[in-house]
């Protein structure tokens, strides 16, 4: 039990090849989500599909939760990244494992309260907050991370004006000078660690945060409660992110023998990342068998954290941290059926009707993602094709891969596609969304409708001078 909701006991699955801990080669040679065969929900539920393993959700939920509370010896707390995967499914399932979570924007906030979600597990994020969801994070007791020199100002006026208090933090600016020369992902633009992190729109400067700590101090509505600092997915290495942890504790020195505040709380965002002995990720597979895994960040973000806190004479901080692709990315499976097949002169081409709208970082951060046969999954590779989609540019899901001969009507999966899919999928050249479906054990449900034509038709209107125009017979 979690929070005294329900959690269930998880018993990760044995299969003919293991993909996860709950997603694999069954029994009959397909790839299956849990117990369930995917070749039979993609004929049941169609393609394009989202699949995601319940059990495999929660699990690498409990791997980070489980982690951090080995190695951190005060107290922490997970914050779902609602942003990764913002459907109501995924927050309830959040709910009942004791989460939090990570809201950006007014609808993500409304759509965790629709869910359920303690407010006071909530934290708003966001460089330029509107007036709709300072009164809504207000009005429901949610943290605000401050990001703008005007945002308490705000805060403070609606807390009078709704007779509430509010709880804040504050985004930092960490310097982050030991990153200067550690190199970034270029998903983040050119540069270093500290190169990428300096040219974000994010963040506070030390100079910023003590004027917003001392000014708070006289607020009766407004009580600081946490500074915060988001290193994003800008590497793999752990002990960059111990390096980001630590610098946040000197911070919270710097802003202590200035202001007489010691953050009581240091969220240290997300970002984190996870990998797979098949490769996903960045860049082609750099996440692979090798990349760290949640223990790996606990016990060095701990470490560091305890280290600078008793340099400084700190008290440990309660400690909260956002990881989102790294919990709902390995749950997540997405289907498409093979239609044309092209050879071409020195290339050939196996099309889907799954498309970079469906999986967008394919195409806009280069993104692999790992391309499995549905049905006689371990079938030898022997081709080298592009997967391609069905849209009016390249559309390139997996391109130079190797894959077993493929024909019209088959099915291929990519694995770990839990995370930023749904979320970011768009409707270039009228594609309908796709439908989700969760697997729970041998039960599979829709937790997201499949788009129809009316839809996107029903979003258009025609001004009636223009139809008269149309309509006009000579």
């Amino acid at each position: 039990m979690a929070n005294g909701m329900y959690a269930p006991e998880l018993q990760p699955r044995e299969y003919r090849e293991n993909y996860g801990e709950f997603i694999g080669v069954g029994p009959n040679g397909n790839l299956w989500v849990e117990d369930c065969d995917v070749a039979k929900l993609a004929e049941e539920f169609g393609t394009p599909l989202f699949l995601v393993s319940e059990s495999q959700f929660r699990y690498t939920y409990r791997q980070f939760r489980d982690a951090f509370r080995r190695h951190y010896p005060a107290e922490s707390q997970i914050l779902f990244a609602n942003k990764s995967n913002n459907g109501l499914a995924y927050r309830h399932i959040m709910n009942q494992e004791g989460a939090g979570g990570d809201c950006f924007g007014v609808n993500e906030m409304y759509l965790a309260l629709l869910a359920g979600t303690d407010a006071g597990t909530l934290v708003l994020n966001g460089s330029n907050k509107e007036d709709e969801e300072l009164e809504m994070a207000v009005a429901n007791g949610l943290c605000i991370n401050i990001d703008a020199t005007d945002e308490l100002d705000r805060i403070d006026a609606v807390c009078r004006r709704q007779n509430r208090d509010a709880d804040i933090g504050i985004r930092l600016k960490l310097d982050l000078d030991p990153l200067a020369e550690r190199e970034g992902v270029a998903m983040h633009g050119p540069g270093t660690l500290k190169e990428q992190s300096d040219s974000t729109k994010w963040g506070m400067t030390r100079d910023q945060t003590v004027a917003i700590v001392r000014q708070a101090q006289q607020m009766p509505h407004i009580h600081l409660r946490e500074t915060h600092f988001h290193l994003s997915r800008m590497s793999n290495v752990a002990m960059d992110f111990a390096i980001m942890a630590r610098e946040m504790v000197t911070w919270s020195g710097h802003i202590r023998d200035r202001t007489g505040w010691t953050p009581p709380c240091i969220d240290i965002g997300g970002g984190w990342t996870f990998g797979k002995w098949y490769g996903t990720g960045p860049r082609g597979q750099i996440d692979d068998d090798s990349a760290p895994t949640a223990d790996d960040y606990a016990r060095l973000c701990s470490q560091e954290i305890q280290a600078e806190a008793e340099r400084l004479g700190l008290p440990l901080p309660k400690l909260r941290l956002e990881p989102g692709r790294s919990l709902s990315g390995p749950s997540g499976v997405t289907v498409g059926r093979v239609g044309a097949v092209k050879q071409g002169a020195k290339k050939k081409w196996v099309n889907l009707d799954l498309s970079t709208n469906h999986l967008s970082w394919s195409s806009a951060l280069d993104w692999y993602y790992h391309p499995v046969p549905v049905v006689d999954a371990t079938a030898e590779r022997t081709e080298t094709v592009d997967l391609v989609g069905p849209l009016c540019n390249s559309d390139e899901l997996g391109p130079h891969v190797r894959m077993p001969a493929l024909e019209r009507g088959d099915y291929v999966a990519f694995l770990d596609t839990g995370g930023y899919t749904e979320p970011c999928a768009a409707r270039y050249n009228a594609q309908l969304l796709p439908a989700t479906v969760l697997v729970s054990g041998d039960r599979a449900e829709i937790t997201t409708a499949r788009e129809q034509l009316q839809d996107i038709a029903g979003r258009f209107r025609v001004p009636p001078r223009l139809l008269a125009a149309s309509f006009v017979r000579p």
